[in-house]
């Protein structure tokens, strides 16, 4: 999909602040207020902006630990690597999960209240998802970048 610089500026700023009324908005990127709300609605529609939500402070909520679990499996079985992930589709603690390549094969990012606690979801829970053979647990000292935007205009195609 192209993005004429309307909508560069647009998807930039509502990556800020995505409770930006459609009025600022509009006068922001300097268009009127029915065809920026109508360009707002086309990328929602193509599904270029997936959603809406607020960010929590994740130590404000009591989540003092972020890991960084790397998981090998026993064997690339389907059927085991779907019971996997519906393990960690369930598991609320588990906020990001990705396949990897290399010698791991996913990568997730996960929050608990304390390291005792993280012991408990990584030794009971994790380890015991079917079909993981091992993890590898890395902490998180200090998020220096979080939830960053992403690159609108520079990677994207423009018009």
């Amino acid at each position: 999909m192209k993005f004429d610089r309307a909508e560069c500026d647009i998807l930039r700023r509502l990556q800020a602040d995505g409770r930006i009324s459609n009025v600022e908005l509009a006068e922001k990127v300097g268009l009127s207020e029915s065809p920026c709300f109508r360009r707002v609605r086309g990328l929602e529609q193509a599904g270029v902006i997936d959603g809406y939500a607020a960010r929590l402070n994740r130590r404000a909520l009591g989540l003092q630990v972020t890991a960084f679990v790397l998981v090998t499996l026993d064997k690339q079985d389907e059927r085991k690597q779907r019971q996997f992930l519906s393990e960690v589709e369930g598991e609320e603690h588990i906020v990001e999960c990705h396949a990897m390549s290399g010698s791991h094969d996913f990568l997730l990012k996960v929050v608990a209240r304390n390291m005792d606690h993280f012991s408990e979801l990584s030794m009971q829970r994790i380890l015991k998802f079917p079909g993981v053979r091992n993890i590898e647990s890395n902490f998180s000292l200090l998020a220096v970048k979080e939830g960053g935007a992403l690159p609108i205009g520079s990677g994207s195609p423009v018009s």
